[in-house]
């Protein structure tokens, strides 16, 4: 099989990549994001939203046709979600039959695991040595903690951007105890994390929309270019300097500012904080920034790369 379609459904966005592997070279034949937001609720009662429900069936629909245009077979995933969403059964029964396919809803561990394989063979440098990889999603982060190539450590934390503007943030812009709630949620879960210390430091891999949306606001891009993006080096100033910026702005203002789809204006300084305060945990200077996320690594795994 040499080529493929992947196609990863999350909380907040919904993803394609279809590619042909010849001769040890992937060629990207459709990278397609759409922000779907499945999971708009998780932060209450975790049911999925049928407004959420039907931009992503529509959105799964599109990328159905996609995939059959390229003759690629699909292999899809669900993650945060669907795990949790207590009506999820009807959607995965109604995204099955759009995509000829079942959608695997994948555990954390296994979340986290692709999002690893993903990283790793995007910076093989980075990955000798000790590396952390954060894919930072709508309801839940996942940590991963590699060295030398063999995972140590690996969680799935409930905490995303999607469910801590849901629980935390009622104001625009954000009261500033609203911000302080994110912070202090986000803050005793990473103190139940074992993250490496000391000498150890590692190199932080960012994955996802909420940090290549951050790489791309830092450089001001007009419009969004992964060439830009993957491998961007993130730093902790230019990271505070943009999480000022969105507490301090209106939702109309998020809108407009260069680099952040307006669609993901809402959430993104939950996420934002994520990334910041894991940084500062492990005593990081920068964050190495990658385009490719589960949807690589899924596609990784299909293809037999390792």
């Amino acid at each position: 099989m040499s080529r493929l379609a992947t196609i990863d459904i999350g909380t907040n966005t919904t993803l394609l990549l279809v590619a042909e592997a010849r001769g040890g070279t992937i060629s990207v034949l459709e990278d397609r994001a759409e922000i779907t937001r499945l999971g708009r609720g998780i932060g209450g009662d975790g049911r999925l939203g049928q407004e959420g429900i039907d931009r992503t069936l529509a959105a799964l629909s599109g990328y159905a046709v996609l995939a059959r245009v390229h003759e690629a077979p699909i292999f899809a995933i669900g993650t945060e979600a669907l795990r949790r969403a207590p009506n999820a059964a009807d959607f995965l029964c109604r995204a099955a039959a759009l995509l000829d396919t079942p959608v695997d809803v994948i555990d954390g561990e296994r979340e986290a695991a692709l999002t690893f394989l993903a990283a790793k063979l995007s910076f093989p440098e980075a990955a000798a040595q000790t590396m952390m990889v954060v894919d930072i999603g709508g309801g839940s982060t996942e940590v991963i903690v590699a060295r030398r190539g063999a995972v140590d450590l690996c969680r799935s934390l409930p905490i995303g951007s999607v469910r801590l503007t849901e629980r935390h943030i009622l104001h625009d812009p954000p009261l500033a105890h609203e911000v302080a709630a994110v912070r202090d949620e986000v803050v005793s879960h990473l103190a139940e994390t074992p993250f490496p210390s000391g000498t150890d430091q590692p190199c932080l891999v960012g994955v996802a929309g909420t940090v290549t949306t951050l790489a791309a606001m830092a450089q001001d891009l007009a419009s969004y270019d992964p060439a830009l993006v993957h491998g961007y080096r993130l730093t902790l100033p230019a990271l505070e300097k943009q999480i000022d910026r969105l507490r301090a702005s209106t939702q109309s203002e998020r809108e407009a500012m260069a680099g952040l789809d307006p669609r993901r204006a809402d959430v993104i300084l939950g996420g934002a904080i994520i990334l910041f305060e894991i940084a500062q945990r492990i005593g990081g200077a920068e964050v190495l920034v990658s385009d490719r996320g589960i949807r690589w690594g899924l596609l990784y795994e299909k293809l037999g790369f390792s």
